[in-house]
């Protein structure tokens, strides 16, 4: 990898190393879809030849509005051997957001996947004067197509060949590869401004995180290719030779996985926890012996040790039994070969960590953010890599300090070169010589275990002076099978208070258990019996906190919170503003204003 220093070297380093017959694949209508290495740089080349012929200039942006496939992997190293630079967007965001980031970023053209994206998107490319036209993927009556860009590269290859070497070598590690425009919790979202020496510097930091990869590894992609960790994840795999494929759809995930025998994939801790909460409920179905040795091995992988030497030739015995008749069902229905899953975007619990190692499946947490690329730490393939309830190891090509107001700070070659036409905001979180303010507060241990407690803005205080921490709260609470999300408030008032939004699939299940009879998920969290068993669950919780941080009031609410609804993030984080004001009446019900 010595020989990689932009993004597009890790396709001609792949060719050189590992050729694939499959290496990128996507499954449509059932079958799989595969394309060579061969075939990728064809593609790629193709695409920037045909980019060259349109008079496309170093600089010049394009925006991608895409699902997971491999076309996404030819425009994108295509773009990028021209110097132009990817704006990829989310496709789950507002017109205001899709409008603030096409004209923003000064895109030229907008490449969107399908025809449901071309009718969202096309009287919004009307409203934007620079974009000069759009593109689909695939074949939709009456737009362009992208491929017609490639046909044009194709066409005149003899012409522009020449000019495209020519590129391709003036194009340097510093040079900007990619707008990243930051979902954000507040306001109109920030363009990232990251270079190719930015990511691949983090790519091969990832590749220590994976010592257990096998060149033709099958790998599952389904977090967005727009999130900065899937994208550095999507070049990671790459640069080892692994097999790319795209799920089907987010209902397919487990069909494809089986179907692949996947060996690796990446996702954020939410997934994963629905995946534990499937094969719990499948445990509590069972009945009998079936049911007491399932909870025994659930019980048991609680129980595991980071450090192998830590664990007793009696544990290790026993842990033996529950392998053999319990986690080789958990390993079989994620594909029979599982190796490693990384974890990001969020606070993975360290229950599910622990458990799903005991049943030989590495989970590997990480920590970082857009601004870095991403990766600032994760946790290794084994100990001493390992420590339940940390971010992971800070790499030694990563600086992290922690400022006197507990702030993580980090410096090195993953941090960004600041916010595209934003001066003033580059300069409040990025100082002059380099150290980069993240917003989140932590500790790091003499072993270099990075430790994340809470947002730095998030962070509150009660109006007795008492500062509390909501994350470590909130994430302490997400361990209840009971509970979907959770959102603790307070700040300026007596206590601390929390809205839940319920676990409606196990609370279901849950009621139909103790035939308890409701209309609707409204009707369900005002009766008496489903608020005193939340009750219970609090007061269960509240055991693992301080007084302070122990929620003392709380409200069910009837709704999933998500991104396509508001309350969520693209990347899963709590739009705080965003609940506070949907649940207003609720908030005055925990803090009733006394009348005088």
């Amino acid at each position: 990898m010595e020989s990689v220093k932009r993004t597009f070297d890790i396709l001609t380093y792949a060719e050189k190393n590992f050729p694939q017959e499959s290496a990128l694949a996507a499954k449509r209508n059932g079958k799989w879809d595969r394309f060579s290495t061969s075939d990728y740089r064809r593609e790629a080349d193709h695409f920037s030849l045909g980019l060259l012929a349109l008079g496309f200039n170093k600089g010049d942006k394009i925006a991608t509005v895409s699902n997971n496939r491999p076309e996404w992997n030819f425009i994108d190293i295509g773009m990028a051997q021209v110097g132009a630079v990817h704006v990829g967007i989310y496709p789950t965001i507002s017109e205001k957001e899709y409008l603030h980031i096409l004209t923003h970023s000064e895109s030229r053209i907008l490449i969107v996947a399908n025809k449901d994206l071309y009718e969202l998107l096309y009287p919004v490319f009307e409203k934007v004067d620079n974009l000069e036209e759009i593109y689909t993927i695939d074949v939709v009556e009456g737009a362009k197509n992208w491929s017609e860009i490639s046909k044009l590269g194709e066409e005149k290859a003899k012409e522009f060949r020449l000019e495209l070497d020519k590129r391709m070598l003036e194009i340097k590690p510093t040079d900007l590869l990619t707008l990243i425009y930051t979902s954000g919790t507040t306001g109109l979202s920030k363009g990232v401004m990251l270079t190719h020496n930015n990511i691949v510097s983090n790519v091969k930091i990832a590749q220590r995180c994976v010592p257990y990869s096998k060149v033709g590894d099958e790998v599952l992609s389904f977090l967005p290719l727009c999130h900065i960790l899937e994208r550095t994840g999507n070049y990671l795999w790459q640069s080892i030779g692994a097999k790319i494929h795209y799920a089907e759809s987010i209902e397919t995930i487990g069909d494809d996985m089986r179907d692949i025998k996947v060996k690796m994939f990446i996702t954020v801790p939410r997934v994963f926890e629905k995946v534990y909460d499937k094969i719990i409920n499948t445990g509590r179905g069972l009945t009998g012996i079936k049911k007491a040795l399932f909870f025994w091995a659930v019980a048991l992988g609680d129980q595991l040790k980071a450090n192998p030497a830590d664990r007793s030739m009696w544990y290790n015995f026993k842990l033996k039994i529950a392998n053999k008749i319990i986690f080789n069902k958990w390993r079989e229905a994620l594909g029979g070969e599982l190796k490693g899953v990384i974890a990001g975007g969020a606070a993975l619990q360290p229950r599910l960590a622990r458990i799903f190692r005991a049943a030989g499946i590495r989970v590997q947490e990480g920590y970082g953010l857009t601004e870095t690329s991403p990766i600032v730490s994760a946790t290794m393939a084994d100990y001493p890599g390992v420590k339940w309830g940390s971010a992971g190891l800070v790499p030694d090509e990563v600086e992290v300090k922690i400022a006197e107001d507990g702030e993580i700070l980090v410096r090195g070659d993953n941090v960004m070169i600041g916010y595209y036409k934003d001066p003033e905001k580059t300069k409040e979180v990025l100082t002059e010589d380099g150290w980069f303010h993240t917003g989140d507060i932590g500790n790091i241990d003499q072993n270099r275990m990075l430790s994340i407690t809470d947002r730095k803005k998030e962070i509150f205080k009660l109006s007795g002076g008492k500062y509390v921490a909501p994350h470590l709260i909130e994430n302490t609470f997400k361990e209840s099978q009971f509970i979907e999300n959770i959102m603790v408030i307070g700040e300026n008032e007596k206590f601390t208070g929390a809205l839940i939004s319920p676990n409606f699939e196990f609370l279901h299940n849950w009621c139909h258990l103790h035939k308890i009879k409701y209309r609707d998920n409204k009707d369900l969290i005002h009766l008496s019996k489903i608020i005193d068993r939340y009750q219970k669950e609090v007061d269960e919780q509240n055991k693992e906190l301080d007084h302070i941080a122990q929620v003392k009031v709380f409200r069910l609410v009837c709704d999933n919170w998500t991104a396509e609804t508001g309350e969520l993030s693209p990347t899963q984080k709590l739009k705080r503003r965003v609940v506070m004001k949907k649940y207003d009446r609720l908030i005055k019900e925990i803090y009733p204003k006394e009348d005088f």
